[in-house]
């Protein structure tokens, strides 16, 4: 068990920033910078500017969280049209 619960709250990415870290402003119009969570790297999840997320804080720094979950984008597909090569 955690010492400290984390707090859990939803924003929208309006930023791509480098070493694989965003910049979200959360719903009360509170600004962060997140990373992704290792199970979205593991699956390949793909976040970009505009996906509403999940984030997870910490109580002891309200500046930085991790992203946990990408909400689907309404009219979006299961996936994008993969290109496969011809096999001989």
């Amino acid at each position: 068990m955690a010492k400290e619960e984390l707090i859990t709250m939803e924003g929208e990415i309006n930023e791509i920033l480098p070493d694989g870290r965003f910049g979200v402003t959360l719903d009360n119009e509170h600004r962060l910078i997140c990373y992704t969570a290792g199970k979205m790297r593991r699956y390949r999840i793909r976040s970009v500017v505009g996906d509403r997320v999940h984030v997870e804080l910490t109580p002891y720094d309200l500046t930085k969280g991790r992203i946990v979950f990408r909400e689907r984008t309404p009219g979006q597909g299961p996936g994008g049209v993969r290109k496969r090569g011809y096999r001989r």
